[in-house]
């Protein structure tokens, strides 16, 4: 088992979650976070006066699957999310020991 952590541009989320029901991914986890890559942010003119902004908001996606439908998930969430500008964001791909759902007590694969 597998979870796969994308962060994403916030207006691509609903293009990502039909993307991964499509591929049959029926749960997710999304938290709004701030963050910057390589561009270190941008400047932004506000009533005349000019402004950095360093930390640019941005979504974390979490998706818990089974190992196997892994590189599935990856190009269904790179291929929704990319706009080809800089800031698409990122895909990290972490192992997952153990599941459990707390209303059955499934276990593993089970539980997901």
């Amino acid at each position: 088992m597998k979870i796969v952590m994308a962060i994403i541009k916030p207006f691509k989320l609903e293009e990502v979650r039909d993307a991964l029901t499509g591929i049959g991914v029926h749960g997710l986890t999304v938290t709004e976070v701030k963050g910057y890559g390589r561009q270190k942010g941008h400047t932004e003119i506000y009533r005349g006066a000019e402004y950095a902004v360093s930390f640019l908001p941005k979504l974390k996606i979490e998706v818990a699957v089974a190992s196997d439908l892994t590189a599935s998930v990856i190009d269904a969430i790179a291929g929704a999310a990319r706009t080809g500008q800089i800031g698409d964001g990122k895909i990290f791909v972490l192992p997952l020991e153990k599941a459990v759902r707390i209303r059955t007590g499934e276990t593993d694969a089970d539980a997901l």
